[in-house]
């Protein structure tokens, strides 16, 4: 159980850790991140409760219709939630690249049980596929989420950047799960989606690294 356990939560650990240490400036306390990390957690089971409704009440007739309700939406609309309603307003916000790391502790909050409970179900060797697909893809989702995020809270155009922070993540999401489940021939289409993810997400961190530096440049001058 501690093996199945360790392997579950320490690729989410890995990317948090990966994502927090980027940041240049000022890193945002760990008692925060650890916040938003478990408030990510907790959304999990209702998140998975409506999924479960929705997928027994529903007869979809597209399944990237599934993928968009049940996944897409569902899931990126109450990580959103939680980042917009009880993360954006703190004081320790306070530059644009804090939105990828709270984006990314919210997100692998939930990819983390998420895992832990598919790793209970399914066994350890599902543990390597996990950590590289669903979990790799929740921490690029909550990237790209947090980066809009801090381009709202430090920017004119907050209404805007709020409304991508959403829309995006929820149609990379999607575009996601359609591809797991409308081919047998899926691992075709994921490699260079995930290839594909990867580099929109690292390209996010250097655009936020830029509007991090010129928004401490602007406070010096």
């Amino acid at each position: 159980m501690i093996a199945l356990i360790s392997a579950a939560i320490a690729p989410g650990l890995a990317l948090l850790s990966y994502f927090y240490l980027k940041d240049q400036y000022d890193s945002e306390p760990i008692r925060v991140v650890f916040r938003a990390f478990i408030l990510g957690v907790a959304v999990t089971f209702p998140v998975m409760f409506l999924q479960y409704v929705i997928e027994v009440e529903t007869d979809f007739q597209h399944m990237f219709l599934q993928s968009f309700l049940t996944y897409g939406l569902l899931e990126e609309f109450f990580k959103w939630f939680i980042l917009y309603f009880f993360i954006f307003h703190l004081v320790e916000f306070d530059e644009p690249y804090d939105g990828i790391v709270y984006g990314a502790a919210v997100s692998l909050g939930f990819a983390t049980l998420e895992n832990v409970l598919y790793l209970a179900a399914y066994g350890l060797e599902t543990a390597v596929g996990r950590a590289l697909l669903p979990v790799s893809s929740h921490a690029l989702f909550g990237v790209v989420m947090g980066y809009y995020i801090g381009k709202a809270k430090f920017n004119t155009k907050k209404q805007l950047f709020v409304i991508v922070s959403l829309i995006l993540p929820i149609i990379l999401h999607s575009t996601y799960d359609f591809i797991l489940i409308s081919s047998r021939n899926w691992i075709y289409y994921m490699v260079p989606f995930m290839l594909f993810l990867w580099w929109f997400g690292l390209w996010k961190v250097k655009k936020a690294h830029i509007l991090t530096d010129a928004h401490h440049n602007t406070r010096i001058s």
